[in-house]
């Protein structure tokens, strides 16, 4: 095949996880036969990438080849574009989940106990109790016993 009539396609690499192969998705619309309605469409690509530059998200230019393998038909002519593309575990993001829900029962159990102590205490003013100073201070040191008897 000359290379002037080779077809070319440009996608974005939706994985890069095997070695030396990337697979791209190829948008492209087509209409419907009885509507004339357009419709997308996705066709993905296994390209060779033979210095595995290539990463998740980027754009390329992918360009028809001979078989390389079973499934790979195409080789990347060149990178368009570089997308960063954020790598978060779903393990990281539980462990995030699951701190903040404790950092955040333990602040609700910390006000509920407060509450109750609140409520005791206005309980206890109802009732006309009045809390004896020395069953707030603690028990009595003997030095204040001393003092107490003269």
């Amino acid at each position: 095949m000359s290379r002037e009539r080779r077809k070319a396609r440009v996608g974005r690499v939706v994985s890069d996880k095997m070695d030396k192969t990337i697979v791209v998705a190829y948008r492209w619309q087509q209409r419907n036969r009885l509507y004339g309605k357009a419709q997308r469409r996705i066709t993905k690509f296994y390209a060779h990438d033979g210095d595995n530059a290539c990463s998740v998200g980027d754009l390329v230019r992918v360009e028809e080849t001979r078989p390389i393998s079973r499934l790979k038909n195409w080789r990347v002519v060149d990178i368009l574009e570089r997308r960063e593309v954020a790598e978060v575990r779903p393990v990281e993001l539980d462990r995030e989940i699951l701190e903040s829900q404790t950092r955040g029962q333990s602040a609700a159990l910390a006000a509920e106990e407060a509450a109750a102590q609140e409520q005791e205490a206005a309980a206890a003013d109802d009732a006309g109790e009045v809390p004896s100073p020395e069953a707030e201070s603690g028990p009595a040191t003997g030095e204040s016993e001393e003092a107490a008897e003269k």
